[in-house]
Protein backbone atom coordinates (compact mmCIF):
# COMPACT_ATOMS: atom_id res chain seq x y z
CA UNK A 1 0.00 0.00 0.00
CA UNK A 2 1.11 3.32 -1.46
CA UNK A 3 0.82 6.58 0.65
CA UNK A 4 -0.23 9.61 -1.46
CA UNK A 5 -0.33 12.88 -0.37
CA UNK A 6 -3.06 15.44 -2.48
CA UNK A 7 -2.56 19.05 -1.66
CA UNK A 8 -5.73 21.09 -2.09
CA UNK A 9 -6.08 24.91 -2.18
CA UNK A 10 -9.19 27.16 -2.82
CA UNK A 11 -10.40 27.49 -6.59
CA UNK A 12 -9.04 23.83 -7.05
CA UNK A 13 -10.89 21.78 -10.05
CA UNK A 14 -12.38 19.34 -8.23
CA UNK A 15 -13.06 16.32 -10.66
CA UNK A 16 -9.10 16.72 -10.53
CA UNK A 17 -8.17 16.40 -7.34
CA UNK A 18 -10.99 14.26 -5.80
CA UNK A 19 -11.07 11.32 -8.76
CA UNK A 20 -7.14 10.19 -7.95
CA UNK A 21 -8.56 10.20 -4.20
CA UNK A 22 -11.36 8.29 -5.15
CA UNK A 23 -9.40 5.98 -7.50
CA UNK A 24 -6.44 5.65 -5.89
CA UNK A 25 -8.13 4.34 -2.46
CA UNK A 26 -10.09 1.91 -4.69
CA UNK A 27 -7.17 0.49 -5.25
CA UNK A 28 -5.86 0.35 -1.60
CA UNK A 29 -3.45 2.97 -1.17
CA UNK A 30 -3.39 5.56 1.77
CA UNK A 31 -4.22 8.79 0.47
CA UNK A 32 -4.56 11.82 2.75
CA UNK A 33 -5.58 15.22 0.80
CA UNK A 34 -3.95 18.32 2.61
CA UNK A 35 -4.86 21.76 3.10
CA UNK A 36 -2.39 24.63 2.24
CA UNK A 37 -5.30 27.17 3.31
CA UNK A 38 -4.43 27.36 7.14
CA UNK A 39 -7.85 25.62 6.98
CA UNK A 40 -9.23 21.94 6.33
CA UNK A 41 -12.23 23.51 4.46
CA UNK A 42 -11.49 23.81 1.15
CA UNK A 43 -13.40 25.77 -1.89
CA UNK A 44 -13.05 24.05 -5.35
CA UNK A 45 -13.31 26.14 -8.50
CA UNK A 46 -17.23 25.21 -8.61
CA UNK A 47 -17.99 26.16 -5.90
CA UNK A 48 -18.09 22.71 -4.29
CA UNK A 49 -16.74 22.31 -0.68
CA UNK A 50 -14.39 20.02 -0.05
CA UNK A 51 -12.82 19.12 3.83
CA UNK A 52 -9.17 18.13 3.74
CA UNK A 53 -7.82 15.07 5.84
CA UNK A 54 -5.31 17.84 7.08
CA UNK A 55 -3.87 21.11 7.00
CA UNK A 56 -0.11 21.16 5.65
CA UNK A 57 1.10 22.44 9.04
CA UNK A 58 -0.09 19.35 10.14
CA UNK A 59 2.17 17.05 7.77
CA UNK A 60 5.64 16.78 7.65
CA UNK A 61 5.32 14.84 4.38
CA UNK A 62 7.03 12.08 4.92
CA UNK A 63 6.94 8.45 4.13
CA UNK A 64 4.96 9.64 0.87
CA UNK A 65 5.25 7.63 -2.22
CA UNK A 66 3.21 10.08 -4.46
CA UNK A 67 2.94 13.86 -4.53
CA UNK A 68 0.10 15.10 -6.10
CA UNK A 69 -1.74 18.60 -7.25
CA UNK A 70 -4.87 19.20 -8.76
CA UNK A 71 -4.75 21.69 -11.29
CA UNK A 72 -8.00 24.82 -11.10
CA UNK A 73 -7.50 28.21 -10.47
CA UNK A 74 -6.95 30.16 -8.47
CA UNK A 75 -5.84 26.84 -6.81
CA UNK A 76 -3.05 26.49 -8.69
CA UNK A 77 -1.67 29.96 -8.21
CA UNK A 78 -2.25 28.92 -4.20
CA UNK A 79 0.28 25.73 -4.24
CA UNK A 80 2.71 27.61 -6.23
CA UNK A 81 2.63 30.39 -3.48
CA UNK A 82 2.75 27.21 -0.52
CA UNK A 83 6.48 27.45 0.78
CA UNK A 84 6.40 24.86 2.67
CA UNK A 85 4.91 22.88 -0.38
CA UNK A 86 7.39 23.63 -2.77
CA UNK A 87 10.28 22.92 -0.44
CA UNK A 88 8.67 19.62 -0.05
CA UNK A 89 8.40 19.22 -3.69
CA UNK A 90 11.88 20.35 -4.35
CA UNK A 91 13.20 17.70 -1.36
CA UNK A 92 11.30 14.68 -2.66
CA UNK A 93 12.04 15.39 -6.48
CA UNK A 94 16.01 15.11 -5.48
CA UNK A 95 14.87 11.65 -3.54
CA UNK A 96 13.02 10.08 -6.98
CA UNK A 97 9.77 9.96 -5.01
CA UNK A 98 6.70 10.13 -7.51
CA UNK A 99 5.18 13.91 -7.74
CA UNK A 100 2.23 14.08 -10.23
CA UNK A 101 0.36 17.41 -11.47
CA UNK A 102 -2.72 17.67 -13.47
CA UNK A 103 -3.90 20.67 -15.47
CA UNK A 104 -2.39 24.07 -14.89
CA UNK A 105 -0.76 22.40 -11.48
CA UNK A 106 2.51 21.38 -13.89
CA UNK A 107 3.31 25.06 -14.17
CA UNK A 108 4.23 24.62 -10.70
CA UNK A 109 6.89 22.01 -11.26
CA UNK A 110 7.95 23.88 -14.20
CA UNK A 111 8.42 26.97 -11.69
CA UNK A 112 10.32 24.70 -9.47
CA UNK A 113 13.00 23.32 -12.10
CA UNK A 114 11.54 19.84 -12.12
CA UNK A 115 10.59 19.64 -15.35
CA UNK A 116 14.02 20.10 -16.83
CA UNK A 117 14.58 17.70 -19.79
CA UNK A 118 11.34 16.04 -19.01
CA UNK A 119 8.25 15.15 -21.10
CA UNK A 120 5.09 17.04 -19.85
CA UNK A 121 1.49 18.04 -20.59
CA UNK A 122 -0.98 20.89 -19.36
CA UNK A 123 -4.11 22.49 -19.48
CA UNK A 124 -3.81 24.70 -23.30
CA UNK A 125 -2.42 28.04 -22.42
CA UNK A 126 0.42 26.98 -19.26
CA UNK A 127 2.54 25.68 -22.05
CA UNK A 128 4.97 28.04 -21.30
CA UNK A 129 4.63 28.00 -17.63
CA UNK A 130 6.59 23.96 -18.12
CA UNK A 131 10.20 25.39 -17.70
CA UNK A 132 12.72 22.99 -19.57
CA UNK A 133 10.04 20.84 -20.34
CA UNK A 134 9.43 19.38 -24.02
CA UNK A 135 5.67 19.47 -23.70
CA UNK A 136 3.60 17.30 -25.31
CA UNK A 137 -0.37 16.96 -26.02
CA UNK A 138 -1.09 13.45 -25.16
CA UNK A 139 -3.91 13.41 -21.57
CA UNK A 140 -1.18 12.27 -19.65
CA UNK A 141 2.81 11.63 -19.54
CA UNK A 142 5.18 9.96 -17.18
CA UNK A 143 8.53 10.75 -17.64
CA UNK A 144 10.68 9.38 -15.02
CA UNK A 145 9.19 10.53 -11.09
CA UNK A 146 7.13 13.18 -12.83
CA UNK A 147 3.61 12.43 -14.01
CA UNK A 148 1.25 15.03 -15.64
CA UNK A 149 -2.08 15.29 -17.18
CA UNK A 150 -3.92 18.10 -19.46
CA UNK A 151 -7.11 18.75 -17.39
CA UNK A 152 -10.80 17.45 -15.93
CA UNK A 153 -11.01 15.20 -19.09
CA UNK A 154 -7.84 13.26 -18.54
CA UNK A 155 -9.00 12.71 -14.96
CA UNK A 156 -9.48 9.55 -15.02
CA UNK A 157 -6.49 8.29 -17.15
CA UNK A 158 -4.66 10.76 -14.53
CA UNK A 159 -5.49 8.27 -11.92
CA UNK A 160 -5.67 5.30 -13.63
CA UNK A 161 -1.79 6.23 -14.61
CA UNK A 162 -1.03 5.96 -10.87
CA UNK A 163 -2.48 2.94 -10.03
CA UNK A 164 -0.29 0.99 -12.96
CA UNK A 165 2.50 3.39 -11.63
CA UNK A 166 2.02 1.54 -8.31
CA UNK A 167 0.69 -1.45 -8.50
CA UNK A 168 1.34 -2.90 -12.16
CA UNK A 169 -0.99 -2.58 -15.47
CA UNK A 170 -3.06 -5.60 -14.55
CA UNK A 171 -4.01 -3.77 -11.44
CA UNK A 172 -5.27 -0.54 -13.36
CA UNK A 173 -6.86 -2.80 -15.84
CA UNK A 174 -9.25 -4.37 -13.23
CA UNK A 175 -9.86 -1.33 -11.84
CA UNK A 176 -10.87 0.41 -15.04
CA UNK A 177 -13.40 -2.17 -15.58
CA UNK A 178 -13.85 -2.29 -12.01
CA UNK A 179 -15.09 1.66 -12.70
CA UNK A 180 -17.00 0.77 -16.29
CA UNK A 181 -14.07 3.06 -17.84
CA UNK A 182 -13.67 2.84 -21.57
CA UNK A 183 -15.74 -0.44 -22.11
Amino acid sequence: MAKIYVFLADGCEEIEALTPVDLLRRAGHEVCTVSVMGRRQITGSHQIEITADAKIEEVDGSGGDVYLLPGGMPGTRYLGECGKLCSLLREKNQKGCRIAAICAAPSVLGSLGLLQGKKAVCYPGFEEKLTGAQVLTVPVVTDGNITTARGVGAAIDFALELVRLLDGEKAAGELAAQIVYNL
